[in-house]
């Protein structure tokens, strides 16, 4: 299978660059039938009137951190996103200029605000630099939140400087346990008056967590799709959330994703019956065409970058063509795009 086939042309007018406000006067387009797809278009409060009492949407409480670090080193800018967090105070990230750095390489990240020193640990084959990060004996986060910036997509980021409102932005309504570099977006859309909808309705919620990492923006360099390999992330479901899922499942119910990160949550700790498990550790799970679904019966999410494992994963819920249907549907019908975009449900 060739990442080629996951290709399309968006025009850049459809990036949005900031949210809906309010969030759930986002659109949302529906797909209905794998393979047939049936579109249709709403926005997000009419959400209750598309699903049915008894299902759950299963959403991810992960919080974003401020992950993105910047300082000199000599007459180089030294960039640093966090992506993934090894011990308490060490994390491997992404580097720009990390062919300046050498192992045991010390930089001031604190700006003089704070103190926040990282020593080189180690560097990966794959460019990805190990740091060991000094704060003094204060937490980590506390020293990120002083001087490290939200790290907002580069298609929004590279045509708009990040900004306070950001902080804001790009936190959804179940934000609780920080670790996250890149917001679970599909919840952004949620707010208090749409939950009490969701319920009145008979939809109730479930949270999970898996803490995003950046290499979700990493483009797929392979050119066949079964070449890449995904970057792991932590995540984790409870007892009580995965036996409370399996018996509204056994009671008739649908298990609905709100993201792409919560689904891939909830496939790593569901088995071939089709029953999800606790689940605690890491995950490099990758849906393209072809998987065998296991735990989720449909899937709320926003709409994702050509060529993308994104794209892959939902080409893979509801058929590539049904999916280029949609997108095509979107681009002429003006949806918004990516992070900050509007939205889609997906039900096969």
């Amino acid at each position: 299978m060739l990442v080629d086939d996951f290709d399309f042309h968006l025009p850049e007018a459809r990036i949005a660059l900031r949210p809906a406000n309010p969030r759930d006067s986002a659109r949302l387009l529906t797909v209905r039938g794998k393979d047939t797809g049936a579109l249709g278009d709403f926005t997000f409060m009419d959400l209750p009137g598309q699903l049915r009492a008894g299902d759950v949407l299963v959403v991810n409480d992960t919080r974003v951190i401020p992950a993105q670090l910047f300082a000199r080193k000599g007459d180089a800018t030294i960039g640093v996103t966090l992506h993934k967090r090894e011990t308490a105070n060490s994390w491997w990230s992404f580097v720009k200029n990390a062919r300046r750095l050498r192992a045991g390489d010390v930089i001031d990240f604190g700006r003089g605000q704070t103190v926040l020193n990282g020593t080189v640990i180690e560097k990966s084959a794959e460019g990805g630099v190990l740091w060991q990060f000094d704060t003094d004996g204060q937490p980590l986060e506390t020293a990120l939140h002083a001087v490290g910036e939200m790290p907002l997509p580069p298609y929004i980021a590279r045509r708009r400087g990040i900004d306070d409102q950001d902080f804001q932005d790009y936190q959804t309504l179940h934000a609780a346990r920080e670790g996250a570099v890149a917001a679970p977006t599909a919840g952004l859309h949620f707010t208090p008056r749409l939950w009490e909808a969701l319920a009145a309705a008979g939809v109730t919620r479930e949270t999970v967590t898996l803490h995003v990492g950046a290499g979700t923006f990493l483009p797929v360099k392979a050119d066949k799709v079964e070449d890449h390999r995904m970057h792991a992330e932590w995540g984790s479901c409870d007892a009580a959330t995965a036996a409370r899922l399996n018996a509204a499942r056994a009671n008739g119910g649908r298990i609905i994703a709100v993201g792409t990160t919560s689904l891939r949550l909830l496939e790593s700790a569901a088995d071939e019956a089709r029953t999800i498990h606790p689940f605690t550790g890491d995950t490099s799970i990758f849906i393209y065409p072809g998987y065998r679904w296991r735990a989720i019966d449909g899937l709320i999410t926003n709409f994702h970058l050509p060529r993308s494992t994104l794209f892959m994963l939902v080409s893979a819920l509801m058929g590539l063509d049904v999916m280029r249907r949609a997108y095509a549907h979107a681009i002429e019908s003006e949806y918004r795009f990516y992070s900050y975009g509007d939205g889609s449900l997906l039900l096969p």
